[in-house]
């Protein structure tokens, strides 16, 4: 199957928002915030030949209700704006990021721990050779601010953000929102994703199949 003219196929959408209700009521609630995630598979695809690559940020249409743990690395009055507003998990100086070096440990921990690292564009240099190594393996990247920047157009887009990225299994699985989010938004966020699939691998690579499911549930199939 290939996909064509995701964004204008209503049949699509109305699989999807099919699926997606299947997926949230098809298992318990649990004491956690799920995510749901969409699931595509690409049969016959051999990874290991690196014929195809796909690592995009899309920025999701509405935002996963659970938030994403922002860390930033900065200085003077951008770090001042950082720990005066809510959001971010960390606020990092240059000296704690320089103490942090001295522990591969650490900075595998604070990689682990940080869904996107925001870095003051002046300490890139720095933030790349430290948390690079630790980052890279885990398909994130620092990401530049400039001193004078809005946070909070950082904090509100990156809140948005997910990789879609082909990594060792001929599949892409996105998180599409969390089980907060009501199911049109859940919808619009899926079309999202494939819209970008399909713009980047049309003609390229195959289609097969399709899944929604939630963190602890099972993958309920989209019946294209």
């Amino acid at each position: 199957m290939v996909l064509k003219a995701v964004s204008l196929t209503v049949n699509v959408q109305k699989q999807l928002r099919e699926a997606i209700n299947e997926a949230l009521n098809n298992s318990p609630k649990r004491k956690f915030e799920e995510s749901v995630e969409l699931i595509v598979t690409f049969p016959g695809l051999d990874v290991k030949k690196a014929d195809v690559k796909l690592r995009e940020v899309l920025f999701l249409p509405h935002a996963p209700k659970k938030k994403s743990k922002i860390c930033i690395v900065a200085e003077g009055d951008l770090a001042l704006q950082a720990k005066g507003m809510e959001g971010f998990h960390r606020v990092l100086s240059k000296a704690e990021l320089e103490e942090l070096g001295k522990s591969k440990k650490m900075v595998k921990k604070l990689a682990k721990d940080c869904d996107w690292v925001l870095v003051q564009s002046d300490l890139m240099g720095l933030a790349g050779r430290i948390l690079g190594p630790a980052l890279g393996p885990r398909g994130k990247i620092p990401i530049a601010v400039p001193p004078r920047a809005d946070l909070r157009q950082f904090l509100d887009r990156y809140n948005r953000a997910v990789i879609v990225r082909i990594k060792d299994q001929p599949q892409i699985q996105a998180k599409i929102g969390t089980v907060s989010n009501t199911i049109d938004e859940l919808v619009e966020n899926a079309m999202a994703v494939l819209n970008l699939i399909d713009s980047k691998l049309r003609g390229v690579v195959k289609i097969g199949d399709i899944y929604i499911k939630k963190t602890m549930g099972k993958p309920v199939k989209i019946k294209l």
